[in-house]
């Protein structure tokens, strides 16, 4: 008669039948433990979102709308089907959409469309600042402030390369906006207020992207671009961007975008150059800047291994000017540009700027690569009266940056 296994036995049997994964030993406990950190906890550098209703309140009544009436003859205005049907109802079948198609001139003098965009004043007296492309060829100026009162408005100066206009209207004790002494840097928090659509004092927020940003497909080519991802619309053009302080870092002026419609990437024209820009129109009605006289193009990694540089950082000088500041300095065809006064030229681009916001006549001291060998050259600068100093034109670009 057979007997039964021993309970140990069955057990031991099956354990012998199981594969080997299922019967091996867990790691031990020393082993799965991480070795603990000496290092100090790391320090929080972001805490809590911003909330922006103060600073709102208190700056907002600074924000103004702007409303330029364009007449015949003096500036193209909207095709008809590009103003959508909402707002043929509040701005009239002539109304003018920024940055949208033009159709051509017309040649009377009846009103043809209405640029809508924002302003800010910059002093209790009056003083508006907005952009150049708001404005320009306008007949007749409205603005109307956040109290709803409105003023006609005197332009005093406007300057297309810089895309800032400067407006006046009579009045004393109206609130005005504090300028930034420190220039905006990438990932601080910034703030937009202005016009989108018409749709007065609206507020958006976000961080700053970049500085410093060339705009290959805008006419300012001596504007160092704040570049943000505030969400900037028709209308938006000469509103304040600002800083959680509430001052004034940048005027909103273009947005990048293949459809036409905010996708993320907006340009602000710095405070610091605006600031120039106006005390200049204030002074004499317009903007003096120094030229150099070279036309440059982009370092490759391909030519700065020919010239033997260890990186692509500078502007190659493609051609220089006859009788130019370069040309009497001793700049030649061939020399990298790494620098303007100590401040790096990185790529082509930056170079414009550079020299764009030294006065003409000024002195410069210009750092050159020749011969694998840096070589300061100082500079007289004549003023810009022709295209110069700037990178040479691509051989085709897409139209992607608009006017806002």
């Amino acid at each position: 008669m057979n007997r039964p296994l021993p309970a140990l036995a069955v057990v031991a049997a099956i354990a012998l039948a199981l594969p080997p994964a299922c019967t091996a030993q867990a790691p031990s406990a020393a082993a799965s433990l991480p070795v603990p950190s000496t290092a100090p906890p790391a320090e929080q550098m972001v805490s809590g979102l911003p909330d922006f209703t103060h600073l709102v309140q208190q700056v907002g009544p600074a924000v103004v709308n702007v409303s330029a009436e364009i007449r015949g003859g003096s500036r193209q205005v909207a095709n008809e089907e590009d103003v959508p049907e909402f707002f043929k109802r509040f701005f009239g079948d002539d109304a003018q959409v920024p940055g949208g198609a033009r159709q051509p001139q017309r040649p009377d003098n009846s009103l043809k469309g209405i640029s809508l965009g924002t302003g800010f004043m910059v002093s209790d007296d009056g003083y508006i600042l907005t952009n150049h492309h708001v404005v320009d060829g306008a007949s007749s100026i409205t603005v109307r402030l956040s109290d709803r009162r409105e003023f006609k408005a005197r332009l005093i100066g406007s300057d297309e390369q810089s895309d800032v206009a400067l407006l006046k209207i009579e009045g004393h004790g109206l609130p005005a906006l504090r300028t930034a002494t420190e220039t905006a840097k990438a990932g601080q928090w910034v703030v937009a207020i202005g016009s989108p659509f018409g749709l007065d004092h609206s507020v958006t927020a976000g961080i700053v992207s970049a500085v410093g940003r060339a705009n290959p497909y805008s006419e300012q080519q001596y504007v160092p671009f704040i570049q943000t991802d505030v969400a900037i619309n028709r209308g938006n053009s000469g509103g304040p961007l600002l800083n959680t302080r509430g001052e004034v870092v940048g005027i909103n002026s273009q947005i990048f975008s293949s459809s036409g419609g905010y996708q993320g990437v907006s340009f602000a024209i710095p405070i610091d150059l605006a600031v120039s820009v106006m005390q200049q129109l204030k002074t004499t009605g317009h903007v003096a800047r120094g030229q150099l006289g070279v036309q440059v193009q982009e370092l490759t990694a391909t030519a700065a291994h020919a010239l033997g540089l260890p990186n692509a950082s500078g502007a190659l000088v493609a051609d220089v000017l006859p009788n130019s500041a370069a040309a009497r300095a001793g700049v030649q065809r061939g020399d990298v540009i790494q620098a303007v006064n100590g401040r790096p030229v990185n790529d082509s681009a930056d170079l414009p700027p550079l020299i764009g916001a030294l006065p003409p006549k000024s002195r410069a001291q210009v750092t050159v690569i020749r011969d694998g060998k840096a070589v300061q050259l100082p500079v007289v600068l004549d003023m810009l009266t022709a295209t110069a100093d700037q990178p040479e034109a691509a051989a085709s670009r897409t139209p992607a940056a608009a006017p806002e």
